[in-house]
């Protein structure tokens, strides 16, 4: 890339967008964070890269560039366990932790992070379900009631901030006020497939909601040019100031 085109990048760089490395491998992972470059700052270290046993040593490595990152564990255990893995989890300098967002869980990993700086979200309800997936699941209450039960809950627990779908991203910034994290996945761009993703809405849409930050996947890391992808999305983010 050249000088000037490096210099656009990075100064179009929004650490307010996250980009998951849902990949295989860590080499892959790799390849798209210099795919990508000087125009993401911040990822996402999901469930199918810890399961591969690399997951910790790609968030150190990334954290050693100066990248931020978002471990996407979803701590859910007894109270004990999600506290000493919330403590051990602190110590690697990562920036975000999700844990599911029940009362216990939630207690526990605040307890766990002690004094570190690492954040504690927690989930409400997962972006691929629906009302009708929540009611075969045993719930009578709707997704939005949901997710307001679980987001008073989190913040009684001392959470930092929740995953909530775009749609439920302005309920979360009322109740939590300016300071709390409001992380929505399913962000998909105009431009862009849905995919899994069931309540999906644009990222302009999410952070005119009340957002904090997005989390963007597939239309960039799928597409045939990642780096044009994210400045696409970063451009699209820059109009909600």
């Amino acid at each position: 890339m050249a000088a000037a085109a490096l210099a656009h990048a990075s100064a179009a760089a929004d650490a307010r967008l996250i980009v998951p490395l849902d990949l295989p491998s860590a080499d892959e992972a790799r390849a798209m964070v210099e795919a990508l470059g000087p125009t993401v700052s911040f990822y996402k270290v999901g469930l199918e890269l810890f399961a591969g046993g690399e997951g910790m040593a790609l968030a150190r490595e990334l954290k050693a560039r100066g990248k931020q990152v978002f471990l996407d564990w979803k701590l859910h255990d007894i109270g004990t366990t999600v506290q000493r893995a919330a403590a051990v989890l602190a110590q690697s300098g990562c920036d975000f932790l999700t844990v599911h967002g029940e009362p216990q869980v939630m207690a526990s990993a605040v307890r766990g992070r002690g004094s570190s700086s690492l954040k504690i979200l927690a989930v409400t309800v997962l972006t691929s379900l629906n009302d009708a997936d929540l009611e075969e699941m045993g719930y009578a209450e709707t997704s939005r009631a949901l997710v307001e039960r679980r987001i008073h809950q989190a913040i009684a627990a001392g959470c930092d901030g929740v995953i909530a779908s775009p749609h439920e991203a302005a309920l979360a910034r009322s109740l939590g006020g300016r300071d709390f994290l409001v992380v929505t996945p399913g962000v998909r761009p105009e431009w862009s497939a849905k995919n899994d993703q069931a309540r999906a809405a644009t990222p302009l849409e999410a952070l005119k909601a009340g957002a904090s930050h997005i989390v963007c996947g597939r239309p960039i890391t799928a597409a045939n040019d990642p780096q044009a992808a994210a400045l696409r999305v970063a451009a699209e983010m820059a109009k909600a100031g």
